[in-house]
């Protein structure tokens, strides 16, 4: 049995097999504790589920609406212009017809990354221009050298995942509108914004209101993996009328199915429980992330996703430890060696309530560690204790169980990379650097520096970014950012059991509007915005520029 659930792993190429599969291959019982699949596990909410049961004959029985209807739901509901939206079948579907319809030539992507980024290109003969994410700078995307790659290499379309899967790294608003107008002359910008519902670096970090003002950007969004709902395959992009029409032409009239008409027609009633849900999500993050950082030798990334990139101790193969946790300890990860510019060194944990975190703690501890005979990491002799912070000079010294080659040790030290690793009190990844100044642009402003962890191998979450204040951490203060397109703080009907959000405090730039340049503003005028009216409903109000969109 075990080999068998195994197998399924080495029969699938950029991607992890399937639940369904997995618990085909297992036989009886529940199916594993997934840290695998990044779904929010706080919504929808029991009495959700329960009321999508109870409507199952019907959903599965008749035929969905058109799209056109689903979307202009989704569009009131998110206070959008439905002339510049297109819902998909997942946002895997938007991304095959944005290849088909709008990438002539060249797609330039940070590398690691979503493989249907790299593999969708490649699928119809484009070239595919790889921008690797450094280990040893935390996999952070230095937009200004980004830039300067595709000068150099001619790339006609680029991509930018924020926050990034698999590592979660995170860019600034504004840097990113930085380099839009830097990159105004290529035929595409998209900004994937699949995961930015979990992020809380910022307070409106989504880029939706930028993209639909120019011409050449689309925005991409997920509704499964905020919504804890992969199954049902849906998604939606933003962009000017007439890039979302062109691709919204292509799409069947009905792509999308009953149950995701169900679920944007439920929404409305539950925007209370969603905002809860992504906190406790954020929570849970770094309540994880501390967890983790307490096992030897093993690093853990910085990460504005639902999920947490780790690296492995010396020695360790990831493949050996996914195949352990699964069939010793039940426990499903990501294990990242098929993903491009990663190795089998790193895995992607998806964020769980720390119940199951403490369980996957207990396995990786029994896996990694255990007794020194069944260990996936070595016994080290005397002198081992080596960790570079490069993944190339870490297999070397794996290699030899630490003993180590001629001369080595000299090399190591000389590097560049590594004198800056052994500065730091940790051997982690470096900070995330916000990228400095763009040819004819003002370079973007650099956070402050990061507190050194105690005694952990975690880089902790970047200090504030002038313009904003981070979300506290203790407790489960109320929050009320979602990402969303023009997401504002709403007032909210109370409901029984469930904590009512109230707006967070943010630092206002000098000379800005405390969130950042008004609708008004952005469009020139003279006479500010009225303000966003609260939804009876309890879902979060949209931002009113959407409202005299199009």
């Amino acid at each position: 049995m075990a080999d068998n659930v195994t197998s399924l792993f080495r029969s699938t190429a950029a991607h992890s097999p399937s639940m369904a599969a997995l618990t085909r291959e297992g036989g009886e019982g529940a199916g594993p504790v997934d840290f695998c699949i990044p779904c929010n596990p706080y919504f929808p909410t029991p009495a959700m589920f329960d009321d999508l049961a109870g409507r199952l004959r019907e959903i599965i029985t008749y035929y969905p609406s058109s799209a056109d209807t689903i979307t202009a739901e989704l569009c009131n509901l998110l206070q959008l212009p439905p002339q510049c939206v297109a819902m998909g079948n997942g946002s895997t579907e938007l991304i095959t017809w944005i290849d088909h319809l709008l990438v002539r030539e060249s797609l330039a992507i940070p590398v690691p990354t979503f493989g249907r980024w790299t593999d969708q290109p490649m699928e119809t003969g484009k070239r595919v221009d790889m921008f690797p994410l450094q280990e040893s700078s935390g996999f952070a995307l230095d937009l200004a050298k980004y830039a300067e790659f595709i000068r150099a290499r001619g790339t006609r379309v680029a991509v930018i995942c924020n926050p990034n899967n698999p590592d979660g790294g995170f860019i600034p608003r504004q840097s990113l509108v930085q380099f839009m107008d830097a990159m105004a002359d290529l035929d595409l910008i998209v900004i994937d914004e699949s995961f930015l519902e979990f992020a809380d670096a910022e307070h409106e970090p989504s880029v939706v209101e930028d993209a639909v003002m120019r011409p050449n950007v689309i925005v991409l969004r997920s509704l499964g993996k905020n919504f804890g709902l992969h199954g049902i395959r849906f998604g939606y992009m933003v962009a000017n009328p007439a890039l979302a029409g062109k691709v919204r032409s292509m799409l069947p009239k009905w792509n999308l199915n009953s149950f995701a008409e169900t679920v944007v027609f439920m929404l409305k009633n539950h925007g209370q429980e969603y905002m809860q849900s992504l906190h406790m999500v954020r929570r849970d993050r770094l309540d994880m992330a501390q967890q983790l950082a307490h096992l030897p030798g093993l690093t853990v990334y910085p990460s504005q996703g639902n999920f947490l990139f780790v690296r492995l101790p010396v020695g360790a193969e990831g493949t050996v430890v996914r195949d352990r946790m699964l069939t010793e300890h039940r426990i499903l990860v990501r294990e990242c060696g098929n993903k491009i510019g990663s190795s089998s060194r790193f895995l992607r944990l998806v964020v769980r309530p720390q119940v199951d975190v403490r369980r996957l703690v207990s396995g990786l501890e029994g896996v990694l560690y255990g007794t020194r005979r069944g260990a996936a990491v070595p016994e080290m002799v005397n002198g081992t204790n080596y960790t570079s912070g490069t993944a190339a000079v870490d297999r070397l010294v794996g290699a030899t169980n630490g003993a180590g080659m001629q001369g080595l040790a000299a090399q190591a030290t000389a590097m560049p990379s590594l004198a800056a690793a052994q500065a730091a009190p940790w051997p982690g990844p470096a900070p995330a650097q916000i990228p400095g100044a763009m040819p004819g642009l003002a370079p973007a402003a650099a956070p402050a520096a990061m507190m050194p962890p105690p005694a952990a191998m975690i880089p902790p979450p970047a200090a504030p970014m002038p313009g904003y204040a981070p979300v506290p951490a203790a407790g489960l203060p109320a929050y009320t950012q979602t990402g969303m397109p023009g997401m504002a703080a709403a007032v909210q009907t109370p409901q029984p059991g469930v904590m009512a959000p109230q707006p967070s405090v943010m630092a206002p730039m000098p000379g800005a509007h405390p969130s950042g340049l008004t609708a008004a503003q952005v469009r020139g005028r003279t006479q500010p915005e009225p303000p966003p009216q609260p939804q009876a409903m309890g879902w979060p109000a949209a931002g009113a520029m959407y409202n005299q969109a199009g």
